[in-house]
């Protein structure tokens, strides 16, 4: 029978990067194939060049057994093939029907047509048996419901072929569980789905297929009934990793951080707590619950009403980042791409941003220095790249996350925030930030560990504490947390 999409010996190279090494690659019609490997094991190169938003440098793609050439993502659009990117590409401001059909609205005496545009935004819905409301502008939408709407868009151009990228990374349990169906009904169509994802969970409910790449190569393409966890582990790191939850061997030490009497504007709410030198505090939650704005309140990026911080119990006053950085509290933020890194800027240029002035003499930046320091990070926490030279956009999410936390280190901070830290990495890169944070409060350093993830917040924490509705609601040891006591005070259980 002939393939969906056939990709054969595809590659392509960067400065000093070879991304894809005749890379293999197939889709069936009615088939979900997941495709998983590290961060920069060259997924979602791959998925460019299927887009027609990156040229191979070598290779053939047939679709339905076709040779075609794709010079520009309208070519790939053309042959019925959309990618739905982690970061949507939708207009904010217009509803939620005249996103379906931005660009490709039908017409009548020169005007859009608009009964009929949604009339045929409800069909398409109705089709793949979703409700959202079409008059809503996109802004006010849920991301679960802006999914929707692109996989929508996807289906007016008539997509045999849906590429997603990272579907569920920002979505609730309730919403990825409406996704699967989604998928499903999609599948039934006879349409092919790939779907890149790092929870592998995910993948054993979704996935027919498993393809996995490694450093650019393709690895091992598989039945999903013929995997585990650990098998495809092995498959993308290369080994077995031992232990997912490293232990470390921190003696928690006197009180470094204490916040009372913490309030802004109704989102948080009483807020009390502490933090010792030596230890990884969790703080989850529900989304919603005030996790990052607590983090934010803590930093001086927002506003509060009321705030004490005590810093080894001398009370300080945290107005401002740059005041934050001063007293030695780091924040990597959830958003690394757009609050973290500025990502035209280089590795070295990341690092050195928030301590400059420790590398200026007479007035300049000493360009040299300030490489050096660069590489003596890289070589600690083992950031891969070809050089302290490469922009921080071209690295892979892990190592985007790792220059966040160099940069910290190089402030010399004294206690760092961490919220969601491994979201959107890979296994192998979660567990070298895993090790990285014990690294960090071995040193005695205090960890501030915000996930939306129990396994990890149960698998790194000395202590837990748990958001509801802007408060604190309940405290756990690591002895004492499970699941179901977390779950009981995320959901506002007394």
């Amino acid at each position: 029978m002939t393939k969906l999409l056939e990709m054969k010996n595809i590659s392509k190279s960067y400065p000093g990067v070879q991304a894809l090494e005749k890379i293999r690659f197939d889709l069936e019609a009615g088939e979900v194939h997941a495709l998983v490997g590290e961060n920069g094991a060259g997924k979602s190169t791959l998925m460019k060049i299927l887009a027609g938003a990156e040229k191979r440098d070598g290779g053939e793609i047939f679709v339905e057994g076709k040779l075609v050439n794709f010079e520009t993502p309208a070519d790939s659009k053309a042959h019925g093939i959309a990618l739905i990117y982690q970061e949507f590409n939708l207009v904010p401001e217009l509803t939620a029907a005249e996103n379906i059909f931005l660009g490709i609205e039908s017409q009548k005496f020169g005007f859009i047509n608009r009964k009929k545009l949604y009339q045929d935004a409800a069909a398409i819905l109705q089709r793949i048996g979703v409700k959202v409301d079409l008059y809503t502008p996109i802004k006010y939408l849920s991301v679960a419901q802006q999914q929707i709407i692109e996989i929508a868009k996807s289906l007016t151009m008539n997509a045999k072929i849906i590429a997603m990228d990272e579907p569920s990374a920002t979505l609730t349990e309730h919403e990825l569980k409406k996704l699967f169906e989604l998928i499903h009904k999609l599948k039934a169509t006879g349409l092919g789905i790939i779907y890149i994802s790092h929870r592998l969970e995910e993948i054993f409910n979704i996935a027919d297929r498993v393809t996995i790449f490694r450093d650019g190569k393709h690895i091992a393409t598989e039945s999903i009934q013929d995997l585990n966890k650990e098998k495809i582990i092995r498959y993308m790191v290369g080994r077995t990793l031992v232990e997912e939850f490293p232990k470390r061997n921190a003696r928690v030490g006197k009180e470094l951080l204490a916040v009372k009497n913490l309030n802004s504007n109704g989102m948080l709410k009483n807020i009390n707590f502490h933090l010792n030198a030596g230890e990884i505090l969790g703080i989850t939650g529900l989304v919603g619950a005030g996790r990052t704005e607590l983090a934010r309140a803590i930093f001086g990026a927002d506003p509060v009403e009321s705030k004490e911080v005590y810093l080894e119990n001398r009370l300080i006053h945290i107005n401002s980042p740059q005041e934050a950085i001063k007293y030695g509290i780091g924040l990597l933020t959830e958003d690394r791409k757009n609050q973290g890194l500025i990502l035209g800027m280089s590795i070295s240029e990341n690092i050195t941003l928030t301590n400059l002035l420790k590398l200026v003499k007479l007035g300049f930046i000493q360009h040299q220095k300030e490489n050096e320091v660069a590489r003596h990070y890289m070589d600690e926490i083992r950031i891969k790249s070809p050089g302290e030279w490469q922009l921080a956009r071209n690295l892979s999410g892990g190592n985007q996350q790792k220059v966040v936390v160099a940069k910290w280190l190089f402030s010399e901070s004294k206690i760092i925030i961490f919220d969601e830290p491994t979201r959107g990495v890979d296994v192998g890169a979660k567990v070298e930030i895993y090790n990285l944070m014990n690294s960090l409060v071995e040193k005695g350093i205090g960890v501030i560990m915000i996930s939306s993830e129990l396994p990890e917040i149960m698998g790194m924490c000395d202590r837990i504490l748990v958001m509801h509705q802007g408060a604190i609601r309940g405290e756990l040891t690591r002895d004492e947390a499970t699941q179901e006591k977390i779950m009981y005070y995320a959901t506002g259980e007394k």
